[in-house]
């Protein structure tokens, strides 16, 4: 996301940090069987019977939670080598199962597909990185768990300035806010005064513009802030962080208008926020910086 040496000196170390990306990340769904374990295993998470007992009785008696997610999208969600669903939100959702005495069962679904069958009762919630907006919340109900803004990286011991990246060539993954919003403001903000445009260079895969930040042929990347702190530590020192995240909006489980459903979700995540093992779990995936003191329903900012 986001010395000198002989030139072949520089490009082979380049060359070795961008093995290590693309052995962590691919365009497709597989991921690096090398990277940060599930911290499933790192928390023991036991049912709080209280909390439990909020659960709607016919989601008790079955047992699971039926979990509707799109993939790839990493750190968050995406598979691993294996073709298994991991990720922050997978660890962070299977200890609130735990909380809640549920199995949750991740059903892959395309991404603006998962509100729809939340509202029909095909899904009991969605966990796939949504940001609550007002919008959706006249849709569904939503249980915040997370703070996500825009965040850029750059290679290590460079100064890029996100406000002020006139000239500056800056990958981003198609389709993403920060291709359809984010980047051609600031980019207009240039024009606009008279200075030379933002240089966007657009990528079908998160992965493709992380690697292309690492061998040099952009100068910054522009992501969410929890994908650009997952590529910086993967980049074992290669990348780092380039202004601070901003246009922060918080990540939300949409479950249906009204179900009672959202109030046991909302106490499972801040038993885990209370307890420390909320911040374990995103410790291990480098997200920290995204996490929050209280979850509430309904948090939209905007």
């Amino acid at each position: 996301m986001r010395v000198v040496r002989s030139r072949l000196g520089v490009l082979t170390a380049l060359l070795a940090v961008l093995v290590l990306a693309v052995a962590g990340c691919s365009n497709s769904e597989d991921s690096e069987s090398a990277g940060p374990a599930s911290s499933s295993a790192a928390v023991d998470v036991s049912e709080v019977s209280e909390i439990a007992a909020l659960v709607p009785q016919n989601i008790r008696d079955s047992g699971k939670l039926i979990v509707g997610v799109n993939v790839p999208y990493q750190p968050n969600e995406f598979k691993d080598s294996s073709g298994q669903i991991v990720g922050y939100d997978v660890d962070l959702m299977n200890a609130i199962g735990k909380v809640l005495g549920l199995t949750p069962e991740f059903k892959e679904a395309e991404f603006d597909k998962i509100i729809p069958a939340v509202q029909q009762g095909t899904y009991n919630v969605g966990m796939s990185s949504f940001t609550d907006t007002k919008e959706r919340e006249e849709q569904v109900d939503f249980v915040t768990y997370f703070s996500a803004g825009i965040q850029w990286a750059q290679r290590k011991g460079e100064s890029i300035d996100p406000n002020n990246a006139c000239g500056k060539r800056v990958a981003v993954q198609s389709t993403t806010v920060e291709d359809t919003d984010e980047v051609p403001a600031k980019s207009k903000a240039c024009t606009d005064a008279g200075k030379p445009a933002i240089e966007k260079q657009r990528y079908d895969s998160q992965d493709e513009a992380v690697n292309a930040l690492v061998i040099g042929k952009v100068d910054a990347m522009s992501a969410d802030s929890p994908v650009t702190a997952y590529a910086i530590k993967r980049s074992d020192g290669a990348l780092e962080p380039a202004g601070g995240v901003f246009e922060s909006a918080p990540y939300g489980y949409p479950v249906a208008k009204g179900s009672p459903l959202a109030e046991a979700l909302r106490q499972a995540v801040q038993h885990l926020i209370d307890n420390g093992q909320y911040k374990t779990i995103a410790e291990n995936w480098g997200v920290q910086a995204g996490t929050i003191p209280n979850s509430v329903i309904n948090g939209a900012v905007s």
